[in-house]
């Protein structure tokens, strides 16, 4: 629209601030100007359209069709350029973006790439919050989660597949049995007593099936509360412990692990989902930054 055709803003905020608080002696006193001023406003409005806004109501005003129709229109306009300057008076620095992560992925493999993370990701400021589980009413209060998980996904959430989960059975070389599991079929692992986690009571089960092996035969020795102290025990020589690949991809790589049968797939994936709700560009961000990581 051409800037001629637009009456004069004052005129337009006169004429608002009457019709929404219903008489020129209200809209007076909220914009700080005398009756006479808000009176003048109106005609000079009226004058530029050529159209009456307000027809009297015994001693009142009320709007004629074309003065509701441009009340509607200054409304939203309004209403929009104080959201915009609200927005620009906030300060530069975004919140924090709060995220949720297990505490042994946190730990082992989240952690340790923290400085790669701001390096890559100057703007993003986060926030982490240990969790258990996954998809908890609790986890909807975050802005996101970063998760081992398994569909179907819930309602509620915005899920992106980053990886697929892939584990393996893992024991530090100084465990009595470590260099015979090397050259032996995975049934060799049903004589050996085995470190587990209450985090994933159905690792080891999974795995045995995947390997052609009946659970009923495998025989678990210490339990943990957390993944992370079960690995923990592994790497100290405790006993073969099962694990995600990026978990232990650094104690492999130094030679504190060992992978006999190296890692398969589980039907899981990495994910990062976050509650359904407006797109955050940070978010995405992070989740380009862990697919990256995790190849």
């Amino acid at each position: 629209m051409s800037a001629s055709l637009l009456p004069p803003l004052n005129a337009l905020r006169a004429f608002e601030a009457t019709a929404r608080l219903g008489g020129v002696g209200r809209a007076a006193q909220a914009l700080h100007v005398t009756h006479g001023a808000i009176s003048r406003q109106l005609k000079l409005l009226e004058d530029h359209l050529g159209l009456a806004l307000f027809q009297r109501a015994g001693r009142g005003l009320r709007l004629t069709a074309a003065g509701t129709r441009l009340q509607e229109a200054c409304s939203e306009a309004f209403t929009g350029i104080e959201d915009c300057v609200r927005a620009l008076q906030r300060p530069a620095t975004s919140p924090a973006l709060v995220l949720g992560c297990s505490g042994s992925v946190l730990a082992r493999w989240m952690i340790p790439r923290l400085p790669a993370l701001q390096a890559a990701l100057p703007g993003v400021h986060l926030q982490w919050s240990a969790l258990d589980g996954s998809f908890s009413e609790t986890q909807a209060t975050l802005d996101a989660v970063l998760l081992l998980a398994q569909g179907p996904w819930p309602r509620g959430w915005q899920v992106r597949e980053l990886a697929p989960e892939r584990v393996g059975v893992v024991v530090a070389p100084s465990h009595p049995a470590a260099h015979r599991l090397r050259h032996v079929p995975p049934s060799a692992l049903l004589q050996e007593t085995l470190l587990h986690t209450s985090s994933r009571p159905q690792a080891w089960p999974a795995w045995a099936q995947a390997h052609d092996l009946d659970p009923a035969q495998l025989q678990l020795g210490t339990g943990f509360e957390h993944l992370y102290y079960l690995l923990e025990a592994a790497v100290a020589g405790l006993g073969p412990a099962i694990a995600p690949e990026p978990l232990v991809a650094e104690d492999l790589a130094a030679g504190r692990l060992l992978a006999p049968w190296g890692f398969a797939a589980t039907g899981g994936f990495w994910v990062l989902a976050r509650p359904d709700g407006p797109v955050d560009a940070r978010v995405d961000a992070l989740a380009d930054w862990v697919v990256e990581q995790l190849r």
